[in-house]
């Protein structure tokens, strides 16, 4: 080993370590690697800038502005309010109506927040109906990881799998090209939750649920990054309609040009941010007050690791060690042990981490097969974002998981069958959609 793939290497076990022990913020962890990284010469300044300039950040943080600018607007408020009224004229039906209106906006915008907002609704519509919020909490962060996937957009796994695959030399993939996997595996996991949560959740007595909202004085932990005050989220807005039309216009105008191929995800929400801004929709303050640094620079150090692990060799090492291991497996073979591997890795560290590590590794191994690296990139997207045997794999798990007053085997016990479920269903769903 050469000495720069020695440094990467020891960066990259110190950054793994503190990440698991969790003792640190994820983002400084991330900072602090690259900083290492960046000193010592692995990686050159021009390539940690063009790190935290990448398209990912640029898209998400947008994003993350035009979704601000539509909560400030106050039309997420009424659409609870909406959904409120339907639960208590279907009853626990609605409650499950209400988890796939939820779902569907977690297709397009960061599940974090819609989560922090959703799951006091979900608590207390399910409180007035008699039963017990167990059964709908989990079910709620589960089913916003799996629409997450059904969209290039809905989770950041996946514009960060893009990211790194572009940097490996491969096409960009289109908004909705993931989608023929995230339906599926979204629809076998949600009749999944339907079927079983009410069995495996619903059995504790509900006076044991903790009392209060999910607002509390000190900010949200999230992987030890803050996702910003939960107060933010529960404060009622009214609904100022100009606001609300213009910013909705926007946002589903940067959707639709990105799906047209008119410019990519990146440059309409860039363009998009910046109109609400012209518009006064949202001020320039507020749009900073939306921005989540602490997400987006954990993603932009992780970019800068993977970028040292290119550039030193290690991922093609590493690559040529998995490789060595399937050796004489067919490509299908070889997608299902890359796909396991994923999920295995983002139940221990988090999707951003996994999504750096893996996606050089499955370009290599689709290379080394002499197939298209599509589905194995495909793979690694849905993979790395399937984190549900854990509270910790995801950060949506983690904020059910204090709300609902969960154990830890709670999450296993509900989460592991849904990882095989939807590890199969992918799986079958990868080969139907991206052959080989």
């Amino acid at each position: 080993m050469t000495a720069d793939q020695i440094l990467t290497l020891v960066v990259l076990a110190a950054v793994v370590g503190a990440l698991v022990w969790d003792k640190i913020r994820a983002d400084v962890v991330a900072l602090t690697g690259a900083a290492v990284l960046l000193m010592t010469g692995v990686v050159r300044p021009v390539d940690v800038q063009g790190a935290f300039a990448s398209p990912a950040i640029i898209a998400l943080a947008s994003l993350f502005v035009i979704a601000y600018a539509l909560e400030l607007s106050g039309l997420l408020d009424r659409a609870i309010a909406a959904a409120v009224m339907m639960c208590r004229r279907f009853g626990a039906i609605g409650i499950w109506m209400l988890l796939a209106m939820i779902g569907s906006v977690s297709c397009f915008l960061n599940s974090t927040p819609i989560v922090v907002l959703g799951a006091p609704v979900v608590r207390d519509v399910a409180k007035t109906l008699k039963l017990s919020p167990r059964r709908f909490l989990i079910p709620l962060s589960y089913v916003t990881i799996l629409t997450g996937c059904c969209t290039l957009i809905g989770t950041s796994t996946n514009l960060l799998v893009d990211d790194m695959a572009s940097v490996s030399g491969q096409p960009r993939f289109g908004m909705f090209e993931v989608t023929p996997v995230g339906v599926p595996m979204a629809i076998a996991g949600g009749i999944y939750l339907f079927l079983v949560s009410g069995r495996l959740l619903g059995g504790r007595h509900e006076d044991e649920m903790p009392q209060g909202d999910i607002a509390v004085v000190e900010p949200l932990q999230i992987h030890s990054a803050q996702v910003g005050d939960a107060t933010v989220f529960a404060e009622k807005r009214p609904l100022v309609w100009r606001k609300a039309i213009i910013a909705l216009a926007t946002f589903l105008g940067a959707v639709a040009l990105a799906t047209m191929g008119v410019a990519p995800i990146a440059a309409t929400a860039f363009a998009g941010a910046v109109l609400l801004i012209l518009l006064r929709v949202i001020s320039a303050d507020e749009a900073y007050s939306g921005l989540k640094p602490e997400i987006l620079i954990l993603i932009a150090g992780m970019v800068v690791i993977g970028i040292a692990m290119d550039e030193s060799g290690l991922a093609a090492s590493a690559s040529k060690l998995l490789i060595a291991s399937v050796n004489g497996l067919s490509p299908m073979a070889a997608l299902a042990v890359l796909y396991v591997l994923t999920m295995v890795l983002t139940e221990l560290l988090s999707n951003a981490t996994v999504a750096v590590l893996v996606t050089p590794v499955a370009v290599a191994l689709a290379e080394s097969l002499g197939v298209s690296p599509r589905p194995f990139l495909v793979a690694v997207m849905m993979a790395a974002s399937a984190a549900f045997a854990t509270p910790f794999g995801y950060q949506t798990n983690v904020i059910v998981y204090q709300m609902g007053g969960y154990r830890y085997m709670d999450f296993v016990r509900i989460g592991l069958p849904l990882n095989l479920i939807t590890c199969a269903v992918a799986i079958i769903a990868i080969d139907y959609a991206f052959p080989f």
